[in-house]
């Protein structure tokens, strides 16, 4: 019972940032955008989905390392301010940087968990998906 817990308590701190931050779709609507760009709820569905993954590779991981956690520690920060930096306070540049942190650490992540196969390529999808991410903020931030 106890590691089910934990594993929810991982999973929900993923969320945090979704939750206490309003995802502006009106101001993401109007935004000048790349023929590539997905809609807003589907960025977000995917991103529950892969915030599942995330939080199981968290879980599966044995050895913690002082640097996993740091890294981890990291990429959990700019994950939770993303949605105030680019939504809240509409900045596409903060965004832009908050991502590229984000992919960053990820990779790290991936690269730290590796002694755990499962665990390491359960990051794969989450870092595929913030290149995704980093590579649209950039078309937006050129197209405004």
């Amino acid at each position: 019972m106890k590691k089910i817990v934990r594993f929810f308590i991982f999973l929900f701190s993923w969320f945090v940032g979704m939750i206490i931050f309003k995802w502006n779709s009106l101001f993401f609507n109007n935004l000048n955008k790349p023929s590539f760009s997905l809609s807003l709820n589907t960025i977000k569905f995917i991103l529950i989905f892969i915030y599942i993954l995330v939080s199981i590779s968290i879980y599966l991981t044995k050895e913690k390392t002082f640097e996993y956690k740091k890294i981890l520690i990291i990429n959990y920060f700019s994950n939770q301010v993303f949605p105030f930096l680019f939504f809240t306070l509409e900045s596409i540049i903060l965004g832009v940087i908050s991502i590229f942190s984000i992919l960053i650490s990820s990779i790290f992540l991936y690269y730290e968990s590796r002694s755990s196969k499962v665990s390491s390529k359960l990051f794969i999808p989450y870092i595929l998906f913030n290149l995704y991410l980093c590579i649209l903020l950039i078309f937006i931030f050129f197209m405004n």
